[in-house]
């Protein structure tokens, strides 16, 4: 019985000596977890297992020491700012010191099944003025390493207009730059991104812009047209080079004409190209060459307003092809010489005429022209056209009514006809005292040859 007793009590002692071991490990470990942090610890991803709050302050210089920003702008490229350049410390502000406080050590045997981590902003301090000359020394600040950034716009071509992209550039909104920096560092962060934080300075008018590629597309639309203009084997030419001079740009970005300068334009190829009732030369038979005097019905003559309201209607519908201007009055050759190589030559002097067509002398004839006695000398010195071909006509004036076999009046009621029911001679000095009433006397048989050859508009040159 004895013996029971006694074998109970040492189980006991062992027992209660176990006790005490075990709580005196327990409060002792508790002990050490009032100044340590427990294991798996983490401030700010520092590891703080099993360190004291000075390590924990030490370990967070260290990094703070070690600090680098890591600056990442347009095209790739990156910069970095470290802590020593903007004398970047720590400050203590206890926030360890609460941390641990507010640790329950005598929970430290929960610590060994779970984690914990603290998100703690480091107290610090730097010194902002140093920002300035750290951004001075950066690479992106460099005037060599600074391209502006260019607004999308519009340019000519070969074949029309054209939108030519915006350049994005590089260049920076110093004060922007400035104060991100500041933010990250103050915040902790690491890495910062310009492009991100709008940090460049942009274009303001991209390729996608509307008013821009409305824009684009009138003029390519108003200057599509090529119109050529021929005069025999001269031509004028009107394309976009002239048609973007005459477009007025209205509010809504789309382009119109401007009919005033098109009517200039127009009446410019008259100045040029008119010949109506202006003077001529002229390579007489005998190949020697006289200037014949303003005046006359022949020649060319544009339709100055028809053809400026064809041309603008060519225009806006983008027309392109070879065209002649609207004329009021045509010759027979649209060459310089608008004569041509059929026509009639008429001498006052020589009392002649010759009719040429296609370039070979068809008729010679003596003829009688008006008589200069009376006062009825038949117009000369310049270009005439035929009016009209009419057989068996009679004449009528004063005192008069001649009947002809062949008409062919240039000049109201002076004209070419034939004479024989009242003449049997031509030529010579007639024409001074028994010449005609104005009109060109010509034998039967020359008269109708050129009746024949001639038509409605051939020149007639008297001189």
């Amino acid at each position: 019985m004895k013996n029971k007793k006694r074998a109970r009590k040492i189980i006991l002692g062992v027992l209660i000596g176990y006790i005490a071991i075990m709580l005196i490990g327990y409060l002792g470990i508790a002990f050490y977890y009032s100044s340590h942090f427990f294991e798996g610890s983490t401030i700010n991803g520092i590891d703080c297992s099993n360190k004291t709050v000075d390590e924990v302050k030490e370990s967070i210089i260290e990094k703070i020491n070690e600090y680098t920003l890591k600056i990442e702008e347009r095209g790739g490229k990156t910069e970095t700012i470290m802590a020593p350049q903007v004398k970047l410390s720590y400050v203590d502000d206890n926030r360890v010191d609460e941390l641990m406080d507010e640790q329950e050590q005598y929970k430290w045997p929960l610590s060994f099944s779970s984690s914990k981590s603290y998100e703690m902003a480091a107290n610090t301090t730097f010194d902002e003025e140093l920002v300035d000359s750290v951004m001075d020394d950066m690479s992106c600040f460099q005037e060599e390493n600074i391209e502006k950034p260019k607004n999308a716009y519009m340019q000519e071509n070969e074949t029309g207009y054209e939108i030519v992209p915006e350049v994005m550039g590089n260049e920076l909104d110093r004060d922007k730059v400035r104060q991100a920096i500041i933010d990250a560092i103050k915040a902790g962060k690491t890495t910062i991104s310009l492009e991100e934080l709008d940090c460049y300075t942009d274009p303001t008018i991209y390729s996608d812009n509307e008013a821009l590629n409305k824009e684009v597309d009138s003029l390519n639309k108003m200057t599509a047209a090529s119109i050529t203009y021929t005069f025999g084997s001269r031509t004028e030419v009107v394309d976009r080079t002239l048609i973007k001079g005459w477009l007025v740009k209205g509010e809504d970005g789309t382009y119109s004409l401007d009919t005033d300068q098109v009517a200039a334009y127009v009446k410019e190829l008259a100045l040029k190209y008119d010949t109506f009732g202006l003077s001529h030369q002229f390579t007489k038979h005998d190949g020697s060459t006289i200037t014949l005097k303003a005046g006359g019905d022949y020649g060319w003559c544009i339709n100055k307003t028809a053809t400026s309201d064809a041309l603008v209607q060519a225009i806006n519908d983008g027309v392109v092809e070879s065209r002649e201007p609207v004329y009021l009055y045509t010759a027979k050759s649209r060459e310089e010489n608008d004569i041509g190589d059929t026509y009639v030559e008429i001498s006052i002097q020589e009392q002649r005429m010759w009719c040429f067509k296609d370039g070979s002398l068809i008729v010679d004839t003596p003829v009688v022209t008006g008589n200069v006695s009376k006062g009825y000398d038949t117009p000369a010195g310049c270009v005439w056209a035929i009016d009209a071909k009419k057989q068996d006509a009679i004449l009528k004036g004063e005192g008069y009514a001649s009947p002809v076999t062949f008409w062919l009046p240039f000049n109201g009621n002076v004209g070419i006809h034939d004479a024989d029911r009242w003449r049997s001679e031509y030529g010579g000095d007639i024409y001074q005292t028994g010449g005609s009433h104005g009109c060109v006397n010509t034998p039967y048989e020359n008269a109708e040859k050129i009746f024949n050859a001639v038509e409605i508009g051939t020149p007639v040159i008297v001189y």
